[in-house]
């Protein structure tokens, strides 16, 4: 029964937290760019520290699983290059909208929704960060393309696309920590305990902090968004399509993927949960700087991590049962 589905357990936890941070903010308790501070503390030092402390303990092999990536990253990519066609479509010449649409529609929360809900539904398994952690690193590349995207759209850069591109991934943190920790299973090399408890000590504190500042961020959002009018037909069909990418269309294309590459068991299990993610708070920050669909993106947001609890819960039990 859906109502018994163990993921329900990690995912109201998951929304628990993001709830205690959407009425810190709506309730004023904390000063207004808390949520601010957190991300920039997740995304600098504590979720670097766990892709670190994660990598490192996970033996190579299962890092590089290569039919995996694949399966995911081409089920991405199918799914961006399906919505952004679609977008051009319909908003000739508007590679900017086309970038942030299909961006929302493949950017799921591996990374802050990801790791917790995998932990609390495969405990123990060091599979599930290492699962988690490579979902999130391909989540990474495409929103370095479309930060690219924006940048050349509104004339921002001169340079060369791949080199902007390459230069965005090797400043990334969760990049460096990622390659630091991958360079520690390789080489087969034991951090100190010492070391290795504080690295993962701050970890752990990545995900609690992310979704208090998620719950933060979307309380922003909402606020915002009640003050500005748009056609609700458009804005309501908008955001269906959006959803129905990210939560139906991308898993459904991650299982048939990740099948052919002959990902069984609980690697399945785990690439298509990452893959039914709701899209992760990051797009709409980057849609507010730019000036691109920044509404829309909230409430995608919003209503996708709300749709999830009925989708996910689905997902996971006609996989259980094939």
């Amino acid at each position: 029964m859906l109502l018994m589905s163990p993921i329900l357990t990690p995912l109201f936890s998951v929304l628990g937290i993001m709830l205690l941070g959407s009425l810190t903010q709506r309730l004023r308790v904390l000063p207004s760019d808390t949520d601010q501070v957190l991300n920039q503390y997740v995304y600098y030092i504590a979720f670097p520290a766990i892709m670190l402390f994660a990598l490192a303990q996970t033996p190579i092999e299962e890092i590089l699983q290569w039919g995996f990536i694949a399966g995911y990253s081409i089920a991405m990519l199918l799914t961006y290059l399906l919505v952004a066609v679609l977008s051009l479509l319909t908003n000739k010449n508007r590679s900017d909208i086309a970038a942030v649409r299909a961006l929302n529609t493949t950017f799921g929360n591996t990374a802050f929704i990801g790791i917790p809900l995998l932990s609390m539904m495969f405990p123990g398994q060091q599979s599930a960060f290492a699962a988690a952690a490579i979902a999130s690193l391909l989540s990474v590349v495409v929103f370095a393309i479309v930060l690219v995207t924006l940048e050349l759209y509104q004339g921002g850069k001169k340079q060369s696309p791949l080199l902007t591109i390459a230069q965005s991934l090797l400043q990334n943190p969760i990049v460096i920590g990622s390659g630091i920790g991958v360079l520690l299973s390789a080489l087969q090399i034991q951090m100190f305990d010492a070391i290795s408890m504080m690295v993962k000590q701050i970890g752990m504190s990545s995900s609690p902090c992310a979704l208090f500042a998620i719950g933060m961020v979307l309380a922003k959002a909402r606020a915002t968004n009640q003050h500005q009018h748009t056609n609700k037909i458009n804005q309501l069909m908008e955001l269906s399509w959006i959803n129905l990418c990210k939560l139906i269309i991308q898993p459904f294309l991650a299982y048939i993927l990740l099948s052919a590459f002959s990902i069984k068991g609980d690697y399945l299990i785990m690439g298509v949960i990452l893959a039914s993610l709701p899209t992760a708070a990051s797009v709409y920050l980057l849609a507010q700087r730019y000036q691109v669909k920044a509404q829309i993106s909230a409430m995608a947001i919003v209503l996708g991590t709300l749709f999830s609890i009925l989708t996910l819960p689905i997902i996971e039990t006609l996989l259980k049962a094939h």
